[in-house]
């Protein structure tokens, strides 16, 4: 295999490993907006609470934040779906109530009390300086990118397809109909003998676990992480992946983010090659102008998103 040939696989594992992670996360907002109709605006600071739980719980001891636990990555993982649900559940409890804009706002309050804490908790997190030397699956083989990327990819495709096809599962059962049916019509569900406000704070809980997973799995994956990637950015990026894919549909979800994320990249290259160095970091901001303009496009011309819910339930019905 020639170098320019591996060069190009790394790259398309690397790209495809950050995609896929950021599919979990959209996974995760799908059941919380696509089926109960929960306007979640703190996406990032669900993520932060798993990122930074996997990362204290796996890191070797230092002098900069709390660690020295050494404990297995699947640990960290499955500690940092259980903080974030935990934490959601929390929230949940306290603004699910709420709706529409005012749980926007709130949920976007939360996130950046979360962020500020990661900023400035230093003992905890690590304060602006984050957290770093944080295990990465395989890490042993780092000095071969395509065999680390490739094995990685599939451990990320792998933790991808078991949650989207027990979601698919779960949201196509009992427990999915009635979610759908009190994001349609509360009133009438509630007249049925059903809980509104238990059945959306089991689905907030479960969407923030997930979205908690989503951070673990890109963290250890980069090996380190900092307050600055937890930004009102990173709640942009996932609702523009979910909108471009079409809420409503695991599939959908998955196809937004990649298609978003290989955006994101694109645009990212274009900036590198027109703009000198003093001057990428503002022209940065014409990412954001890129998806924002995928994102008004989409809404003009295909508001469903490209497998949107009502695209798949038209398609059942022709078959029929």
């Amino acid at each position: 295999m020639t170098a320019d040939l591996a060069g190009i696989l790394t790259y398309g594992s690397f790209f495809l490993v950050t995609a896929l992670s950021y599919a979990i996360l959209c996974l995760g907002l799908n059941l919380q907006w696509g089926h109960t109709g929960l306007f979640n605006v703190g996406i990032a600071g669900f993520v932060a609470i798993g990122g930074y739980t996997s990362a204290i719980l796996t890191t070797p001891a230092s002098d900069q934040h709390l660690g020295g636990f050494g404990l297995p990555i699947a640990v960290g993982w499955i500690a940092a779906m259980v903080t974030a649900g935990l934490a959601s559940a929390l929230v949940g409890a306290l603004t699910l109530r709420l709706r529409s804009d005012y749980l926007a706002i709130t949920t976007f309050g939360v996130a950046v009390v979360i962020h500020l804490v990661a900023l400035n908790a230093q003992r905890l997190t690590g304060g602006p300086f984050g957290i770093g030397f944080i295990p990465r699956p395989f890490g042993d083989l780092a000095d071969k990118p395509l065999l680390f990327t490739g094995l990685n990819l599939a451990l990320v495709a792998a933790i991808l397809l078991v949650l989207a096809l027990g979601l698919e599962r779960l949201l196509h059962g009992p427990w999915g109909r009635v979610l759908r049916a009190i994001r349609e019509d509360e009133k009438a569900a509630e007249a049925l003998g059903k809980s509104p406000v238990r059945l959306r704070l089991e689905a907030f809980t479960l969407g923030g676990a997930i979205m908690g997973l989503a951070g673990a799995v890109h963290g250890h994956f980069i090996g380190f992480i900092a307050p600055d990637n937890y930004q009102s950015g990173l709640t942009f990026q996932v609702w523009a992946m979910l909108i471009v894919g079409g809420a409503g549909n695991s599939r959908g979800a998955v196809i937004g983010a990649v298609i978003v994320w290989g955006l994101w990249s694109v645009s990212g290259l274009a900036i590198g090659g027109l703009f000198p160095p003093a001057d990428q970091a503002r022209a940065s901001s014409l990412q954001l102008v890129a998806i924002g303009s995928m994102l008004v496009a989409m809404l003009l011309f295909r508001p469903g998103g490209i497998l949107g819910e009502r695209t798949i339930v038209s398609r059942w019905v022709k078959q029929r």
